[in-house]
């Protein structure tokens, strides 16, 4: 999973999304001319500037102090503003594009329009169909993070104080961020024959933000900031009192079914780069879990024998294997010491070049767990970076929260067996790999920003788990088969409880048992397919086929010249670009290229 600091508002849902950042490094790597990026740079720069003018929070992102102390005022009329300068920009891209002569900056002009496009086409869509579910206290918890971070410069972090002032509307000028919120939501809902958001969705998000807000407040004290106590306190009457307001009128109209209408759906799986059909992607995918299943069985046979357990059912042999938990302090050296063994299995069988910089690892605060229960990467800022660097990011193994039973605590990722895979996914040669061969050999911005898709990112990361896994040990290789297994799940899971085909307890069941989750986790993923965001579960599986098709089509064509590692090197000099254009790069420069080794 890729957790970007890097945060843009979105011009028609006001929500923050994940984006990675884009690169300003012109390196050349193998294979590739790339004097092309300055002009490229010149009009995606347009672009970003827009981003950066309607959502300063992103500017502070990228490094740039002096969007510190703004904030979005995501008003209709602010939103209409930005849509009409986003518009004339793409008439200008679509002119530029029938006399630019380059054959790369034609086609990163393209990237920007099909952003944009994509962008206009969602908004209409939200704008005539839609009340938005507005969570203001995520928002605002985001907004003042990225500020609030170890990487970010210590003299810029008092920005924050001056930051929650406006968005409490404390500041002169500024109304609450809660208000504005609240003008927009009534505003959708005076249209006609609007979709209310699920009643499942609201009501777990609600539930959640008394401790999202309350890590605002152990954010100022951990870096000791001063001037911030009476504006929190009044945000937090503020988002409570909003959020009472989201209870007693959105709420009661909220839809009872989660299911997202086959049009909305078909848009998210578009965002997210997945472009097949739901059922036949499904069918694919239920043919892998089998398979997979298959796959895992000698393994565990294996492992059952050596530590003379009675089952060797790999489920059982999971369930074993995740008793062997690790807590606390104990929980980084096992990563570290397995993050060495990793970058030796890499080193020794030519997987991938490998940056001079080590790999930073830190553990998750309490908050930050509770926010994000799952590993994840996140990235540095590229533009404007003063030594940020990318952070591989591991939850805390935490006891159950009052009241709840103890099934309901993860067992998932905090244990020796599971760390081999999470390692490779989200490390080296995965998520941080991606991002340390943008710094060091440069991709143009339209590819690193605008290209992305959560397709190519996850596909990678799965991939990079496949590549390393035949030198794991056994219990790696069998939690890495199951991780993939899981995503297998996901392909088929995600569509079908969204198609109705299948319950949300049946997508549970399946989880618990046969991929061996955690009550908890299985819950989250369950959220995740309904409520938090359908369709991008499937883009781990769906990436994943595309990246092992393109290495077979890369193989045919180059028989024994065929070199993994400059395969992998060349995939990753691309940047973060969708299956579709990597393959078109592979075809057109890569294999001409080793062909004439």
């Amino acid at each position: 999973m890729i957790k970007a600091q890097s945060i843009k508002y979105s011009l028609s849902a006001c929500l923050f999304i994940i984006i990675p950042f884009a690169v300003n490094s012109q390196t050349k790597p193998a294979h590739t001319d790339k004097t092309w990026i300055t002009q490229s740079n010149q009009y995606t720069e347009q672009l970003i500037n827009l981003d950066k003018k309607y959502s300063p929070e992103y500017g502070s992102a990228q490094g740039l102090a002096e969007y510190d102390t703004l904030i979005v005022v995501p008003t209709l009329a602010n939103l209409m503003a930005e849509r009409k300068e986003e518009e004339i920009l793409n008439g200008k891209y679509k002119t530029s594009l029938q006399t630019e002569k380059d054959l790369a900056v034609k086609q990163d002009l393209n990237i920007l329009i099909a952003h944009l496009n994509l962008g206009f086409k969602r908004q209409d869509f939200e704008h005539l169909r839609k009340i938005p579910f507005l969570n203001a206290a995520n928002i605002i918890y985001e907004g003042l993070q990225v500020l609030l971070d170890d990487q970010t410069p210590e003299k810029r972090r008092s920005a924050a104080v001056v930051r929650l002032q406006k968005y409490t509307g404390l500041a002169h000028g500024f109304n609450p961020l809660t208000s504005i919120l609240k003008d927009r939501v009534s505003a959708q809902m005076r249209g006609k024959e609007m979709i209310y958001p699920s009643k499942q969705e609201m009501e777990v998000t609600l539930s959640r933000n008394a401790s999202i807000i309350n890590g605002i407040e152990d954010l100022f004290k951990k870096y000791k900031l001063t001037g911030w106590e009476n504006a929190y306190t009044v945000l937090k009457k503020q988002v409570q009192d909003y959020d009472q307001w989201t209870r007693e009128n959105v709420l009661p109209n909220a839809r009872k079914d989660f299911r997202m209408t086959p049009e909305e759906y078909a848009l998210q799986l578009e965002d997210y780069g997945v472009n097949i059909a739901p059922d036949r992607l499904a069918q694919m995918a239920h043919m892998a879990f089998t398979e997979i299943q298959q796959e895992m069985k000698p393994i565990a046979e294996q492992i059952a024998k050596q530590r003379n357990w009675p089952s060797s059912d790999y489920r059982d042999v999971m369930r074993n294997l995740k008793k062997e938990q690790i807590h606390g302090d104990s929980i980084i050296p096992v990563y570290e010491r397995h993050l060495k063994d990793i970058e030796a299995i890499i080193l020794d069988n030519h997987l991938v070049t490998l940056p001079s910089r080590p790999a930073i690892i830190r553990l998750a605060s309490a908050a930050e767990t509770a926010r994000s229960p799952a590993p994840h990467m996140v990235p540095p800022p590229f533009l404007n970076n003063t030594g940020q660097r990318g952070v591989f990011v591991l939850p805390l193994n935490m006891p159950p929260a009052p009241g709840k039973k103890e099934s309901d605590q993860y067992d998932d990722f905090t244990f020796d067996a599971a760390s081999w895979t999470i390692i490779a996914h989200e490390a080296r040669p995965g998520h941080e790999l991606q991002f340390d061969k943008m710094v060091e050999e440069g991709v143009s911005q339209a590819r690193s920003l605008y290209a992305f898709n959560s397709t190519n990112a996850e596909g990678w990361g799965l991939y990079a788990e496949y590549i390393t896994k035949p030198y794991m040990p056994l219990e790696g290789q069998l939690v890495s088969l199951d991780y993939r297994l899981l995503r297998a799940a996901r392909a088929f899971l995600d569509p079908e409880v969204q198609s109705g085909k299948i319950t949300q307890q049946e997508v549970k069941r399946v989880l618990m048992e046969d991929v061996v989750q955690s009550s908890a986790m299985a819950q989250q993923e369950v959220e995740r397919y309904t409520i938090k965001a359908p369709g991008q579960a499937n883009s781990y599986f769906y990436g994943f086929t595309k990246m092992i098709a393109l290495r077979k089509e890369a193989e045919d064509a180059l028989g024994s010249q065929f070199n993994a590692l400059r395969f992998h090197d060349f995939i990753l000099s691309q940047g973060l670009l969708p299956p579709a254009l990597i393959r078109e790069a592979v075809i057109t420069d890569f294999i001409p290229a080793e062909k004439n080794l």
